[in-house]
């Protein structure tokens, strides 16, 4: 599941190395869609036995898997089904009843509007006898894209990269597409009123806050026009968004164009929401799997957010206070990090949010040999490069600065990619593993 060049040596370096892979497979494996799916499709199992029609659908990284867990579940009960996933998004299995529908990411394109157009058109119709399960999880959002009448696929496009770039957490991101779309911030579940609505989620969301996962479609919206308009303020976006955007979220603050569900909506009183497998779950399997290793775990957070440079740093000085004062654990021990950091794009290279977050760790750590650091991506996807995240350690900086590497300027030039490639042994790569729980981080250091 997990590729990284790591010597075959038998030294300390090459050691914690291998032992913070093997606790990052282990929380990939919890986070698995199918097992996860299985397992809420039993524990649900009274709320989802009586139904006239069963209509399916899905959308993001995990729905595939999420899809053959249904099946497994239901077989021919399925009246009608479809599911979205990435382009190119390669998967094991077959699945006989649901449609598989494709879109990109994270940018949606026309491919994103007829494959959502599709899985619209399995519950219009329906009735309150009527059952559709909603299997949602990371991406989503950029998959599931629909854009309000009056706003052009290219418009919504030009949005969505600009707050990309601007380094906007995934709470803000989906704020403004909620109030560009057709059908996020809970006008899904609007759409498939009155029939029942039951979704299973994978959060890939600081918090598992309901309303940002996938940008809500099936939960309350509590943001509000001001707020989507108030975040581009912020971020200095007003008047480089299209005008179209501008337009069509004044005209929502003026109450000329309708707002998202809110709380209090008679629609979710037919929807019920379910996490099935989040990131605290995952790092928790990753605490045990050091405990089974003799390592001291701590899960520190499932809440880690900023940028990522600045993020490591402080991971950094984490490490410091375990190396030199023995706290908050005394080594051999483990610190689990879990969440989602940002990165402000000024450069022109390579690299993502968790590659980023290693290489600043590495400067921090410098010189401390006990101490391994390792973050990905939990979908196996790292920014704009091919990677999921990196492993550094105390002697990162030293072998880069003999290869001729200054970490500083690759740093700065967002290449951490590049880095990382030319200096060797750090890259981890998994390719798309199926699920997403937001990063996964751990902090080893060696007694």
């Amino acid at each position: 599941m997990i590729r990284t060049v790591v010597d075959g040596n038998d030294n300390l370096g090459a050691r914690n190395k291998r032992t913070a892979i093997e606790i990052l497979k282990e929380g990939l494996r919890s986070a698995d869609p199918y097992y996860s799916t299985l397992n809420a499709l039993n524990k649900e199992s009274k709320y989802i036995e009586d139904f006239d029609r069963l209509v399916i659908i899905g959308f993001g990284k995990a729905s595939f898997k999420m899809a053959l867990a249904c099946e497994k579940f239901f077989g021919n009960a399925i009246y009608a089904g479809a599911i979205m996933i990435p382009r190119n998004f390669i998967q094991k299995g077959h699945l006989r009843r649901i449609e598989v529908l494709e879109g990109t990411h994270p940018i949606p394109s026309k491919l994103n509007v007829r494959s959502s157009e599709r899985i619209l058109s399995l519950v219009k119709g329906l009735n309150e006898k009527d059952l559709v399960i909603c299997l949602i999880s990371g991406g989503g959002s950029a998959l599931f894209s629909l854009p309000k009448e009056g706003i052009g696929l290219r418009d919504k496009q030009k949005v969505t990269k600009l707050l990309l770039d601007a380094g906007v957490n995934i709470q803000e991101l989906n704020c403004v597409r909620k109030h560009i779309s057709a059908v996020k911030g809970g006008q899904l579940a609007k759409k498939i009123y009155p029939a029942r609505t039951m979704s299973f989620i994978i959060s890939d969301v600081v918090g598992d806050d309901l309303s940002a996962i996938a940008s809500g479609p099936t939960s309350p919206d509590p943001s509000t026009f001001n707020d989507a308009l108030y975040i581009l303020k912020r971020h200095s976006l007003l008047k480089r968004v299209p005008r179209s955007v501008i337009k069509h979220l004044r005209l929502g603050l003026e109450g000329k164009v309708q707002e998202t569900p809110k709380p209090g909506d008679v629609v979710f009183e037919r929807v019920k929401n379910v996490i099935v497998a989040n990131n605290l779950s995952a790092l928790s399997s990753m605490a045990n799997k050091a405990l089974s290793l003799k390592i001291k775990p701590l899960v520190l957070t499932s809440y880690l957010e900023g940028e990522a440079r600045e993020v490591g740093k402080v991971i950094g000085s984490i490490a410091k206070q375990i190396v030199y004062r023995s706290l908050p654990l005394k080594p051999p021990c483990a610190v689990f990090f879990g969440g989602e950091t940002t990165v402000t794009v000024t450069g022109f290279g390579k690299g993502g949010r968790n590659q980023e977050l290693a290489l600043s760790c590495a400067i921090s750590v410098r010189g401390l040999t006990k101490v391994t650091f390792a973050s990905i991506g939990s979908d196996g996807v790292d920014g704009n490069s091919g990677a999921a995240g990196a492993v550094v350690d105390g002697t990162t900086i030293d072998r880069a600065l003999g290869k001729g590497l200054d970490p500083f300027r690759f740093l700065e030039d967002n290449d951490t990619n590049t880095f990382f490639s030319k200096l060797g042994g750090c890259l981890i790569q998994t390719g798309p593993t199926g699920t997403n729980v937001s990063d996964l981080a751990v902090l080893l250091i060696s007694p």
